[in-house]
C-alpha cells in the first residue's frame, strides 16, 4: 500500500484506533483542532466540488434561507453568500465556530451568517424554515462518525416542502486488492515482537479497519457498488443493512483484504456534479478503508468473490460502526476453494 502517512488516518480515526475513549464528546472536541480544518479545506476534490456546485447554480441559491449543518470553519456558508443567499445559518457543536465567526466578519459576510453553536437538535434557528441545506457530512467508510443523523433531523425538521439538499446522494463502492507486503507490516508484525508472541494483538488488529490510500495498480477485481442513499428518502433505520455483492476477479492474483470508498452526488444542479473518494481518481482525506482478511485468497481471472456486508451504528455510541463481511470464491479448483467471515469495528 503506497502514498501512506505512517499508516494513519487523520486525528479523529487516530484517537479512535489508538483505543482511546470515545464519545460524542471526543468526537466534538476533536474539531477544535486546526490541523483538521487545514485538512479538510485543502482537500482541493471536496472544497473544489462544493465550491462549483454552489457558485454554478446561483440561480438556486439567490434569495433563499440555507442552513450549513456542521459548518465548521463555515466555507460552505460563505460559499453560498456569494451566490446570492438571502441568509445563511451554519451550526456547529465545536469550539471552532469562533474562529468561523471571525472569519465570517474579516470577510465582510456578518449580516449574512448566523453562527450557532450547539446541537442541531438543540438550538434555535433564526428562521422557522430553510429552503436549502448544504453539509460537508461524510465520514470514514461514509458512515463513520458522519453526521447523517443530524442532516437527516434538520431535513425533517427544517427543510421545506421541495427544499434541495446538497450533497443529496451518496454510494459505498467494494473491491479486492492484493496487499501482501503492507499486511505483513502491520498484522503480522505481531506474531513476534522482540522474541515474543504477541498473537492476541493480531487479532485485535485483524478487526480494525485502515484508513488508508491504496494504488490502483493493487485492486485485483472490479469495484461493485453496495449501498446507495438519497437524502431525500433515506432513514436512519436505512444505515443498518446487510447486502450482498460479487466481485469479479480480474487477473490471477491473491486477494489480501476489501477496500470500501464512497461516491457523492450533487444531482440538483443545473448540471450534476459528483466526486469520489476511491484509489481511481484524486487524493481526498477520506482516502480508502482497509479491511483485512483473516486468510488471503488465491484468485484467478475470470473468478468471483460472492460476500455479504452487514453494517450497523455501535450500540453504544451510534457514531461508531459494528460491520460484518463474509466471503468466498466461487472456484472449481478444489485446492483453492476458501470462505471465511470477519467482524471490524470502526
Amino acid at each position: 500500500m503506497a502514498n501512506t502517512v505512517a499508516g494513519q488516518p487523520s486525528l479523529r480515526a487516530n484517537d479512535r484506533l489508538a483505543g482511546m475513549e470515545h464519545s460524542e464528546v471526543h468526537y466534538f472536541n476533536s474539531y477544535n483542532h486546526h490541523g483538521i480544518h487545514e485538512e479538510m479545506l485543502k482537500d482541493e476534490v471536496r472544497t473544489r466540488s462544493y465550491r462549483d456546485a454552489i457558485y454554478q447554480n446561483k440561480h438556486i441559491f439567490k434569495d433563499k434561507v440555507v442552513l450549513d449543518v456542521g459548518c465548521g470553519t463555515a466555507i460552505l456558508s460563505m460559499f453560498a453568500v456569494k451566490a446570492g443567499a438571502k441568509h445563511v445559518i451554519g451550526v456547529d457543536m465545536s469550539t471552532i465556530i469562533e474562529k468561523a465567526r471571525e472569519i465570517v466578519a474579516v470577510n465582510g459576510m456578518a449580516d449574512k451568517i448566523t453562527l450557532l453553536q450547539g446541537k442541531m437538535e438543540e438550538v434555535q434557528l433564526p428562521f422557522p424554515k430553510v429552503d436549502i441545506i448544504v453539509s460537508e457530512w461524510m465520514g470514514y467508510f461514509l458512515l463513520y462518525e458522519s453526521m447523517l443523523d443530524t442532516v437527516l433531523y434538520a431535513r425533517d425538521e427544517y427543510l421545506v416542502p421541495g427544499g434541495l439538499i446538497f450533497p443529496d446522494k451518496a454510494s459505498i463502492h467494494l473491491a479486492g486488492i492484493e496487499d501482501g507486503e503492507y499486511k505483513e507490516e502491520k498484522i503480522g508484525f505481531w506474531d513476534r515482537v522482540w522474541g515474543f508472541d504477541f498473537t492476541p494483538l493480531k487479532r485485535t488488529a485483524l478487526t480494525e479497519p485502515l484508513v488508508d490510500t491504496v494504488e490502483l495498480k493493487a485492486v485485483v477485481t472490479d469495484p461493485t457498488p453496495v449501498l446507495t442513499l438519497d437524502l431525500y428518502t433515506v432513514t436512519r433505520s436505512d444505515l443498518v443493512f446487510s447486502v450482498n455483492f460479487v466481485l469479479n476477479v480480474q487477473r490471477n492474483d491473491f486477494v489480501h483484504a476489501l477496500i470500501a470508498w464512497f461516491d457523492i452526488e450533487f444531482s440538483k444542479c443545473h448540471k450534476p456534479i459528483r466526486f469520489s473518494t476511491g484509489p481511481h481518481t484524486k487524493y481526498t482525506h477520506w482516502k480508502q478503508t482497509v479491511f483485512y482478511l483473516n486468510d488471503a485468497l488465491t484468485v484467478e481471472q475470470g473468478e468471483r468473490i460472492y460476500g455479504t456486508l452487514e453494517n450497523k451504528p455501535n450500540d453504544k455510541n451510534r457514531r461508531d460502526l459494528d460491520i460484518k463481511i463474509a466471503y468466498r470464491l466461487g472456484t472449481e479448483d478444489p485446492g483453492r476453494q476458501a470462505q471465511g467471515k470477519c467482524e471490524y469495528k470502526m
